[in-house]
């Protein structure tokens, strides 16, 4: 659809920025996206009409990842009402035991995370275990901290969450690609997480026996968790399903490459088979309902977001961009991963930094002839690099769970940043520089 006007790119980055502005100063995100789109086109020459439909084109772009997002709700609904999520984040700090507590929580909350929990519901599931953990093998609350966060980002560039599912539909490459493609930046996340964590466990307070006393009164103890091999099963046909077709390609499989299933088939489908093996299949529509409201928040983000990126889109600003950084002589690979960074620092959420960063540089990174599973993988490593700031909820939520006022979680900043940056520096190289 022609809107028939472009805007200038002064305009829209007035826009952009009256956006950023509006979510620091706690209006609510969507109206604030939806503003500094309007701002920003009638600032920009756009009339009334023309400003209506380039927030309609720009919400129109977004349908195919709404989609998507509401159907990887039914997975992570499953996931966490089951209580599957709690039995493999247990089995695997008690299979690891004392002595890799670090490397046993960390890998913990990177696993759930990666099979489609959202990353502060993971760390709500296993701060308990960490602080029980903490207590024993005195780990101070900013190491445990450290490793549960950093953990959580590692899985959360791998798994089929919002954040994941934004980066790949923004570049038109399939989820299962850049859940690949960020397989190895996750790693070095994992290994940066467990070498800070284990520097660290010394520094800060100690978990106390009040910690350990309200954590009980907080959260009583499941005692109807279904078993590790019936908990398995969701995440394993999620993974198998959505990977035949990459394994068609790299095997030149023909079946398997015409078997292409998308993310808005395999997840519900997964969830269902999962529900029914855990014998929970009388609660499939309870779980729905729960994933469908956790998604809520997003799809609505979305929306406003895409309005966002329908005026950037729409505008000259993307053509200016790739101007200003041909004249600087830098690399236009580096505007990837720092759209990914600024715009999620801006929204304090990863999810929301994909959305902005795709839809508004999108364009301008594709631009400098970066391939489109490169440069989603760019952006999405760099939306975790500083996307847990105090004006988010993930800071609040992650703060309350290890029992921790603002100064101390504030400590946990710069760690965790470290543990972002080493996941989209390795992507960079990898995809920007090297080409892989």
């Amino acid at each position: 659809m022609d809107v028939g006007v472009t805007v200038s790119w002064w305009a829209a980055l007035i826009g952009l920025a009256l956006a950023i502005i509006l979510i620091l100063w706690k209006l609510n995100p969507v109206y604030s996206l939806l503003l500094g789109a309007i701002v920003g086109s009638i600032l920009g020459g756009a009339n009334l009409v023309q400003t209506i439909n380039i927030l309609v084109v720009g919400s129109q772009s977004v349908v195919g990842t709404i989609l998507r997002v509401l159907a990887a709700g039914m997975l992570a609904g499953v996931m966490m009402e089951s209580g599957s999520a709690d039995t493999l984040a247990r089995t695997i700090v008690m299979k690891l035991g004392d002595r890799l507590a670090i490397f046993a929580l960390a890998l913990a909350t990177m696993v759930i995370t990666a099979v489609g929990v959202f990353i502060p519901v993971a760390v709500l599931i296993v701060a308990p275990i960490a602080l029980e953990a903490g207590k024993r093998m005195h780990i101070s609350k900013l190491a445990l901290l450290v490793a549960l966060s950093g953990g959580g980002k590692a899985g959360n560039i791998i798994s089929p969450n919002p954040n994941t599912i934004a980066a790949a539909k923004g570049f038109g490459v399939e989820l299962s690609q850049v859940m690949i493609a960020d397989f190895i930046p996750a790693l070095f996340g994992l290994a940066m997480t467990v070498v800070l964590a284990s520097l660290l466990r010394n520094k800060g307070s100690k978990v106390l026996d009040e910690d350990i006393a309200n954590l009980t009164a907080d959260t009583p103890e499941r005692t109807d968790l279904p078993s590790l091999k019936s908990s398995l099963v969701t995440p394993v046909v999620a993974i198998i399903l959505l990977l035949l077709n990459p394994i068609g390609s790299i095997f030149h499989i023909d079946f398997l490459t015409k078997f292409n299933l998308d993310a808005l088939y395999v997840l519900p489908i997964a969830a269902i088979i999962g529900a029914i093996a855990m014998g929970q299949g009388k609660k499939i529509r309870e779980y729905a309902q729960s994933g469908m409201g956790r998604m809520t928040d997003v799809v609505l983000i979305l929306i406003g977001a895409g309005a966002i990126g329908g005026l950037i889109t729409n505008s000259s600003l993307p053509q200016q961009v790739i101007n200003l950084i041909k004249a600087s002589h830098l690399s236009g690979t580096i505007l990837a991963p720092i759209a990914g960074i600024l715009m999620a620092a801006a929204a304090a959420s990863t999810s929301t930094g994909v959305i902005l960063a795709t839809g508004s540089f999108g364009k301008a990174i594709l631009g400098f002839g970066v391939a489109p599973l490169a440069a989603a993988a760019m952006v999405h490593t760099g939306a975790i690099v500083i996307d847990h700031l105090p004006h988010g909820n993930y800071f609040h939520v992650t703060a309350n769970a290890m029992h921790m006022d603002i100064t101390e979680r504030s400590k946990g900043i710069l760690y965790e940043s470290i543990i972002g940056l080493t996941c989209a520096f390795v992507a960079t190289i990898m995809y920007g520089f090297l080409h892989l």
